[in-house]
């Protein structure tokens, strides 16, 4: 990847760094991918994340060396999408997306092959941005509860009711009763 400036939530920086600290133990060859995609990035907070930002659970349309669209959701694993349509963040096209805006194309370099070329056309779904405008939608919504529009005093007890509790003789009949 170039020098390129990416944003990273703090949640996808840990993944990425969790990512470096069990790729360095077994030698994998994207482990220097990994290192300088934490370099090349700055952390910002959740609540200022852009809706063209793309962070993980992203959906993202992107161009790989000029070729065709193609619309991936970027995941921490494989296995956490339906075959065909996750991009996990371990592999370099997916590592390189994350943290890029729309419109953002970047060098992405292959552990084995020569480096392509990745622009990222637009981010069709942002989790945050999703999660920030279902607050904004539920904040302007009326809120519904109770409301009292008279309050009875203390001596109207419904039934003749007293306030009192009284115990009467007798209502508790005893083992002789039986």
């Amino acid at each position: 990847m170039t020098r390129a400036v990416y944003r990273l939530t703090a949640k996808d920086f840990a993944v990425i760094e969790a990512m470096l600290m069990r790729r360095r133990a077994f030698a994998d060859p994207i482990a220097p991918l990994l290192e300088r995609k934490l370099a090349e990035s700055r952390v910002i907070a959740t609540g200022a994340v852009d809706p063209d930002l793309a962070t993980l659970n992203s959906r993202v349309i992107f161009r790989v060396g000029g070729g065709l669209l193609q619309t991936r959701t970027l995941v921490q694993a494989e296995a956490s999408a339906p075959v065909g349509s996750g991009l996990p963040v371990a592999t370099w096209r997916g590592l390189c997306l994350l943290g890029m805006k729309a419109g953002q194309s970047a060098l992405a370099e292959r552990p084995d092959g020569p480096a392509e070329e990745i622009l990222l056309e637009d981010v069709a779904y942002q989790p945050e941005a999703a999660r920030r405008a279902a607050q904004d939608r539920a904040a302007e919504r009326p809120r519904h509860g109770l409301k009292l529009v008279h309050s009875a005093s203390a001596g109207d007890w419904p039934l003749g009711g007293r306030g009192k509790i009284r115990q009467t003789e007798g209502d508790d009949p005893g083992p002789s009763a039986a």
